[in-house]
């Protein structure tokens, strides 16, 4: 299968893909692995992104489908693929249409898990993270320490990242909103979405989206 996930922040669109692609044999192909391997292994593309990102720059389009389709084109790909954060806009959508059109392919499914705006930034704004070890993480709903600012594994501070305020989670719902959220419409005018609720625990959401790929929801 040929599937894009997509969802706003904070709908675990990192976890699900990760779930489905074992339970389906594809690869999880996700925006951020792309710029992090072609960085790392100093491909032109990534030289291209590094200096973008270093000045503080927007990705072009270009550059990130370069790389999507690099890495498409390889072939554990070969048998489908799962994409995760790309397309992020309705113009890479395009431009991933006629990659696939030209060699003779075509998505299967566009995934939308929905979460209402209220939950993502509860699930965001709530996190706290150890000082000592980053690694330590918590939510002071979902899995609250202990004993509160302080974490359980190592006795370091918790804090709240600034990436994870209520103000930086409103920007950055409104930029999904603006930007990746029409290429739900998009899809949906080729009948390719399926919507599911990515609420509830994790296993939970993997069935209601496996049963909705394979037709069943």
């Amino acid at each position: 299968m040929r599937i894009v996930l997509v969802g706003p922040p904070g709908a675990g669109k990192g976890t699900q893909a990760a779930y489905l692609a074992k339970n389906l044999s594809i690869p999880h192909i996700s925006t951020g692995d792309l710029f992090r391997a072609n960085i790392s292994q100093g491909t032109e593309l990534g030289k291209q992104a590094k200096a973008f990102m270093d000045a503080g720059d927007l990705v072009p389009d270009e550059v990130t489908i370069g790389m999507a389709k690099d890495r498409m084109e390889q072939p554990d790909a070969e048998g489908g693929f799962l994409l995760d954060g790309f397309p992020r806009n309705v113009s890479q959508a395009v431009a991933l249409d006629e990659m696939l059109k030209a060699e003779g392919m075509k998505l299967d499914a566009v995934l939308d898990l929905e979460v209402p705006e209220d939950e993502v930034v509860k699930r965001i704004a709530g996190r706290r993270v150890c000082r000592k070890e980053s690694s330590h993480v918590f939510h002071v709903t979902y899995a609250a320490p202990k004993t509160e600012g302080v974490c359980d594994t190592c006795g370091g501070e918790l804090y709240q990242r600034p990436d994870d305020s209520e103000d930086t989670v409103r920007n950055r719902l409104d930029v999904y909103h603006t930007q990746t959220e029409p290429i739900i419409d998009y899809y949906k005018a080729q009948d390719l979405v399926v919507t599911i609720s990515a609420l509830g625990k994790v296993d939970e959401v993997t069935e209601r989206a496996m049963a909705a790929l394979q037709g069943d929801a």
